[in-house]
């Protein structure tokens, strides 16, 4: 090190060169279709085989084998063995939060569907669907909009759950105290990439979600699409104190100003 020179700058400058290159290496893994394919595909929040990832993503098994490891060893996915099947999904929440980011940033429109039957799937994406484990899509985006507008929320200087937000839950069936001592956050705005704007995530979005799926107001569709069911419609419109029709997928219910 010459005269003259900081320790603390040329340590800073190192580290800044280090992190630049993660950075880099990490923006490799998803700069391409195939691996982009995978891992949108696995914020279904299931575990898949590498065989079902190679049709999704129209690729000979040999080369999404290729892909699979880059993306374990970047520590994007995990692996588990089952006998002669490979099961791979996302490696957590953070990651799933990281690939919907930048599924919300990417620049431009989808392609327009080229099929009657692609344009319902992507409809019913666009609708509801999975984020990993928690609610997304226009549903999604409206759960949290209501629960804002209803004070179930507060949007002022972050998201935080009020006293009648407990109140709520609890009617709900949802314990909190589980959720508090999750070793993540309890409630957190993630930019939904087809409505632009943010849904509920954190640990409270994962187990509304799971609320709703085990009482049966919502069910999986095909991927990540999920259906509001005839008694389940009624029932979260109760919920979020909207009338049934609301929720129709080409509503535009009044969402009371929750915006945040």
């Amino acid at each position: 090190m010459g005269a003259g020179t900081c320790p603390c700058q040329h340590g800073a400058v190192t580290t800044a060169a280090t992190d630049g290159r993660a950075l880099a290496r990490l923006a490799t893994l998803l700069a391409d279709d195939t691996r982009a394919t995978i891992c949108l595909a696995l914020l279904d929040g299931r575990a898949w085989t590498a065989g079902e990832l190679a049709r999704l993503a129209g690729v000979a098994p040999s080369t999404a084998s290729d892909h699979l490891t880059r993306l374990v060893r970047g520590g994007l996915l995990v692996e588990e063995r089952q006998g002669r099947h490979r099961y791979l999904r996302l490696a957590g929440p953070s990651v799933a939060q990281l690939v919907e980011d930048l599924a919300g940033h990417a620049p431009g429109r989808p392609e327009p569907a080229r099929s009657l039957r692609a344009a319902r799937a992507g409809a019913a994406l666009a609708y509801a669907r999975t984020c990993y484990d928690h609610l997304a899509g226009r549903l999604g985006v409206l759960l949290r909009d209501r629960l804002l507008a209803q004070g179930l929320l507060d949007g002022v200087g972050g998201l935080a759950l009020t006293p009648a937000g407990l109140g709520w839950l609890d009617q709900l069936g949802v314990p909190v105290a589980p959720l508090r001592s999750a070793r993540r956050p309890l409630v957190r705005d993630c930019l939904d990439w087809t409505e632009r704007r943010p849904h509920l995530a954190g640990a409270l979005g994962a187990a509304l979600c799971d609320r709703f799926l085990e009482a049966g107001w919502l069910t999986r569709g095909t991927g990540r699409s999920l259906r509001l069911t005839p008694t389940g419609g009624p029932a979260l419109a109760a919920a979020l104190g909207l009338a049934p029709a609301d929720l129709a997928p080409d509503a535009t219910p009044d969402t009371g100003g929750g915006r945040a």
